[in-house]
């Protein structure tokens, strides 16, 4: 399995390592809960060095990107980031992406069980065109600061970093060197919360990290590490989909709920499909399940109306900030509208569940 430059910190304090697309991560420090509260209520550290970082050089690296992604990437201004799909002729999709302008070059980062996929499918793509595609996986670390006090904790970065948060809009990045040290401060994330991504040399990673873990011996807030276990609690609780579960090469963009990050009016790998979809409609829609009690509905599970299966559920916990049961699933788009009366199957028990918004969490502000 591949490490991240800061997989002995995680050994060391403690964490829980799990395989995790190819890679030996942490799960869990403390507990899920108690990192999926501190992150709502302060800030919290998380390793995402793993995910896949693919640069982009030379005259034609737009027309690439405009013939991998969905989204229109030509109307990113430079220092800003966009969500976008990277799909088959099918409409399915191989990876969900975040592509960044930069002055000079682009940059997207991948899933990390996806990163080999899609480098090859770039590599057929971009034959015959002026672009150089270089893999910036293995020599940068990237940490993402998730939370409230996220910003906070970021102010004293020995970085030179002096933009104010203002400035950096959601969604945007800048980037600079410092003492020969190379930076990118992004502000999206994956978590509901307002959040940075740091992308630093990968011989830097260890230092940033526990730079940031002492934050409250600076007057700062208190900081903590949390693992996979929370991301995924975290991303349910905001009705962001991953990869895998909501997101598939059986699945198409629109079918998601990720409608928003296609354009129809350009070409791109897919399109074609896409846009039968949008005509047709999608026969099935991803939604959202609120499920009586507290027995968590798990990936695969059935959702009935009746007697009769409707659809089936992609991802479920026991919310930590919600404290019910909610789910993500895939139901037949007669039976998909809010305020539908459905069941979910455990295990030959069924408990009711309602139809309602995909998102179940929204931070105040």
């Amino acid at each position: 399995m591949n490490r991240t430059c800061l997989h002995d910190l995680h050994q060391s304090a403690g964490a829980r390592m799990i395989d995790f697309g190819g890679w030996h991560m942490p799960v869990v420090y403390t507990g899920i809960i108690d990192e999926h509260r501190h992150t709502r209520s302060a800030a919290s550290l998380f390793d995402v060095s793993h995910m896949g970082r693919l640069e982009f050089h030379g005259p034609d690296a737009e027309a690439l990107l405009q013939s991998a992604c969905t989204r229109n990437v030509a109307r990113l201004a430079v220092g800003r980031c966009g969500y976008s799909h990277v799909c088959n002729e099918r409409g399915g999709v191989r990876d969900d992406v975040i592509v960044s302008r930069y002055a000079d070059h682009w940059l997207m980062v991948c899933n990390a069980s996806n990163r080999e996929k899609i480098v090859a499918h770039l590599g057929e793509l971009m034959r015959g065109m002026n672009v150089r595609l270089v893999d910036r996986t293995l020599d940068t670390a990237m940490i993402a600061v998730q939370g409230p006090r996220a910003w906070d904790t970021l102010r004293h970065l020995p970085l030179g970093i002096t933009a104010d948060p203002a400035a950096i809009r959601r969604y945007a990045f800048v980037g600079g060197s410092t003492l020969g040290v190379e930076y990118g401060l992004f502000r999206t994330g994956y978590t509901g919360e307002d959040g940075f991504e740091i992308v630093v040399p990968a011989a830097v990673g260890p230092t940033v990290w526990n730079y940031l873990l002492a934050s409250e011996q600076r007057g700062g807030p208190a900081v903590r590490p949390a693992g996979l276990g929370a991301r995924d609690t975290l991303r349910l609780e905001a009705g962001m989909p991953l990869y895998g579960h909501e997101l598939g090469e059986e699945i198409d963009s629109i079918s998601s709920g990720c409608g928003w990050c296609v354009d129809l009016n350009k070409d791109f790998v897919g399109a074609a499909a896409l846009r039968r979809v949008a005509t047709d409609g999608p026969k099935r829609k991803l939604v959202g399940l609120n499920i009586e009690g507290k027995r968590i509905a798990r990936q695969g599970t059935a959702v009935l109306h009746g007697s009769t299966q409707v659809g089936e559920v992609t991802s479920g916990t026991l919310s930590p900030t919600l404290d019910r049961v909610i789910a993500m699933a895939y139901v037949d788009a007669a039976h998909a509208a809010e305020g539908t009366a459905l069941a979910v199957d455990l295990r030959g028990e069924p408990a009711a569940a309602v139809v309602g918004p995909l998102v179940f969490y929204k931070r105040a502000g």
